[in-house]
């Protein structure tokens, strides 16, 4: 099938030359392959993401740019050198751990200042270097306080502080929000901005978390079972996932299987169990008859009764309510269709009628514009 390319996404022309590269970089433990034949490229200045569930090998990655663990095959480039083999303390990169890693008998401004201490920084210029890096996390008033004095929080600024200080061409970063409350790690998120921002330095980020992922970063890559599934800006990945991985583990998504029955005008006319109107808009080629899976968030989904008639041109799937969920800002409607069992988001200010109870019949549309061709892949 051609049209999709769910591994490669082109190189935005607004970053700078590539930073760090991965070219078929494989890693096998005993018999499990961790990672299997990853190619990315990093660009300087850059905030790129490594997404995926646990157990997909993003990790491992990291470990391999590093140094803390060599590829059994591929090549890891770091600004146009070879790295494999080269042991961590050659080279260019520092490493924020989710555990903090800081000394716990030091103060906060000597765990900043260890490593520039051992690469035999003293006086002003060590004063200096600390002060900036402590005024740039925030930190300067708590100085001489110890870890153990601190909030998880304000432990894990210490530990970027002290990674930045160094002046690392690559800032790896491994889960380092992962320890913390909700409520904290969005307030570190946006932080984690500033400070990227504010140093220009590349981070590289390794998270399990879609939203942590979609907020903090120019760039993504998802990652499962080992390989790369797609790389791009957030709103691709999130507006136009490339498989059904993508679909479903980023936010939530509606996926039907269907089949194409015919092309009009750059969209694929789909035929599903129920549908009417079914399209989707594709690049590419598709052909008739052509398995294929569809998705949609269900954001983008709108609810009608059933004697309502929804906008002309919509795809339009008729069903039974199943289940409602308020939530606040919205309210989230489980809805069984021939199709499958579909979710519509629908914002708590926009309803304009009493569908949506459950055992009602109600009609889901939506704009063909927001369905997503996706490859016809096995669960």
């Amino acid at each position: 099938m051609t049209g999709f390319s769910p591994a490669e996404a082109s190189t935005p022309d607004t970053f700078a030359p590539v930073e760090i590269g991965l070219h078929g970089v494989r890693k096998r433990f005993s018999d499990q392959v961790a990672v299997d034949g990853v190619s990315l490229n990093v660009h300087e200045g850059e905030f790129f993401s490594v997404l995926g569930p646990s157990g997909c090998g993003k990790t491992t990655v990291l470990r391999m740019i590093a140094g803390f663990v060599d590829p059994d095959e591929g090549r890891i480039e770091l600004d146009g050198n070879d790295m494999v083999g080269v042991p961590p303390y050659r080279r260019d990169v520092n490493t924020v751990f989710q555990s903090y890693a800081l000394f716990p008998h030091m103060s906060v401004w000597d765990n900043v200042a260890y490593g520039l201490k051992r690469k035999k920084l003293r006086g002003e210029e060590l004063k200096k270097r600390v002060g900036e890096h402590l005024e740039l996390v925030r930190l300067s008033q708590f100085a001489q306080r110890r870890p153990a004095q601190l909030s998880g929080g304000q432990q894990q600024r210490v530990a970027i502080a002290r990674a930045l200080a160094a002046g690392p061409q690559l800032l790896l970063l491994d889960e380092p929000l992962g320890a913390l409350d909700a409520k904290l790690r969005k307030e570190l998120q946006i932080e984690l901005m500033r400070i990227q921002r504010e140093v220009g330095t590349t981070f590289l980020y390794v998270t399990h978390d879609q939203e942590e992922a979609l907020v903090l970063s120019h760039r993504i890559a998802v990652m499962n079972a080992g390989k790369i599934e797609q790389v791009g800006y957030p709103e691709d990945v999130y507006e136009r996932p490339a498989t059904r991985f993508v679909a479903g583990f980023i936010g939530t998504s509606n996926i039907l299987d269907a089949e194409v029955s015919g092309v009009d005008g750059g969209f694929a006319e789909l035929t599903a169990p129920g549908a009417t109107r079914l399209r989707a808009r594709f690049t590419g080629a598709v052909s008739h008859g052509q398995k294929v899976a569809a998705t949609v968030r269900p954001e983008k989904v709108h609810l009608f009764n059933e004697t309502a008639e929804p906008p002309t041109g919509w795809c339009v799937l008729p069903g039974v309510v199943h289940d409602v969920v308020y939530t606040g800002v919205s309210t989230q409607f489980v809805v069984d269709t021939p199709a499958g069992e579909l979710v519509a988001f629908v914002q708590n200010a926009q309803r304009i009628d009493d569908a949506g109870a459950p055992g009602q019949p109600v009609r889901l549309a939506w704009d063909p514009e927001f369905t997503v061709l996706l490859e016809k892949a096995d669960d």
